[in-house]
């Protein structure tokens, strides 16, 4: 799973993927709505691959998040909609990252985590993750 070239746009809903480089910045596509967008240097960019989860001890990069979700759903989209209720977003995410800091990672950064992962999930990004555990399934049995 490469979140390298996912970004998230302030102000624009959902993630966005680059798909070429400009003198002036970027141009990306929502993964959404396939509609590309202009990013300037100026725009309030985040890369997924830089985010991380505060927990008790350490900082826990996205993906390794995300990965924890895949495992705990076995694959599938997550069993709770990022529209939930803060008790119940934090009770699902306590069962993905029990350290997680609950001072410093509130109910809208869980929000966006499942939102994210479901979008992620949908446009197929984790079907490496996937291949790696069938590859290890295999490996194990021979």
């Amino acid at each position: 799973m490469n979140l390298e070239k996912i970004l998230t746009v302030g102000g624009k809903p959902g993630l966005f993927e680059v798909v070429a480089q400009t003198r002036t910045g970027a141009v990306a596509q929502s993964l959404i709505d396939n509609k590309k967008v202009t990013v300037s240097p100026h725009s309030n960019v985040s890369i997924l691959s830089e985010i991380a989860i505060y927990t008790l001890n350490e900082e826990v990069p996205l993906k390794d998040v995300f990965s924890k979700i895949y495992d705990k759903e076995n694959g599938a989209v997550t069993s709770i909609s990022y529209k939930a209720s803060k008790d119940d977003l934090e009770e699902y995410f306590f069962g993905v990252l029990s350290e997680y800091d609950e001072d410093r990672v509130y109910a809208s950064d869980i929000k966006k985590i499942i939102q994210w992962y479901n979008i992620l999930h949908s446009k197929g990004y984790f079907n490496a993750l996937a291949d790696s555990e069938d590859a290890g399934i295999i490996e194990e049995e021979e």
